[in-house]
């Protein structure tokens, strides 16, 4: 009997273990943006680090002023969008990039919406009952996800500065997990 004991001590450990390396923190925070003193150029471009760099690792995090942003390089390109996802908050930081009708996305790894990286829309695979045979086919949510201009100069890779005067859904959770808020923790 002591030996199950153990041994269900033992899976529980483990599974606990597993738990934690899964949910750690696997971003990368740069230089004092971690704190929210993001490097602040004379031009308000907000310096996120080396255009080779982020080839290599094809993804970053940064904050600035304290609202987690993700620097995706895929295809030749640089994209830069709020973290968080606008549904329910998952770290997209951690999702996966997939092809969706001619667009590259980001797929939320909590809950698979997909989200375009050239402009933050949220994408769904709908049908139109009035057709004689309905068919699925990728659909338009709107902007959902906040985007952030990206600006390479001299190898360096710069974002700008959010404009916050226009709400995206994203916002909601970006302030949550805004300098390690109440949810930052979660999932």
């Amino acid at each position: 009997m002591l030996d199950l004991i153990i041994l269900g001590l033992h899976f529980f450990i483990c599974f606990l273990i597993s738990i934690a390396i899964w949910c750690g923190s696997k971003d990368v925070d740069l230089h004092s943006s971690s704190t929210g003193g993001a490097e602040i150029e004379p031009d308000g471009l907000i310096f996120i680090g080396k255009e080779e760099d982020i080839k290599k690792s094809q993804r970053i995090t940064a904050k600035i002023n304290g609202r987690e942003i993700v620097v995706f390089y895929h295809e030749g390109k640089f994209h830069a969008l709020d973290s968080r996802c606008y549904h329910e908050g998952g770290p997209l930081c951690r999702g996966e990039i997939e092809d969706i009708d001619g667009q590259a996305c980001i797929v939320c790894p909590w809950h698979k919406f997909k989200i375009t990286l050239e402009t933050g829309e949220g994408l769904y695979e709908g049908i139109n009952p009035l057709e004689p045979s309905p068919t699925p086919k990728w659909q338009s949510k709107g902007v959902k996800q906040r985007i952030h201009k990206v600006t390479i100069d001299n190898g360096n890779v710069y974002v700008s500065p959010p404009d916050l005067s226009v709400s995206f859904d994203s916002d909601y959770y970006a302030d949550k997990y805004k300098n390690g808020g109440e949810l930052a923790m979660g999932k």
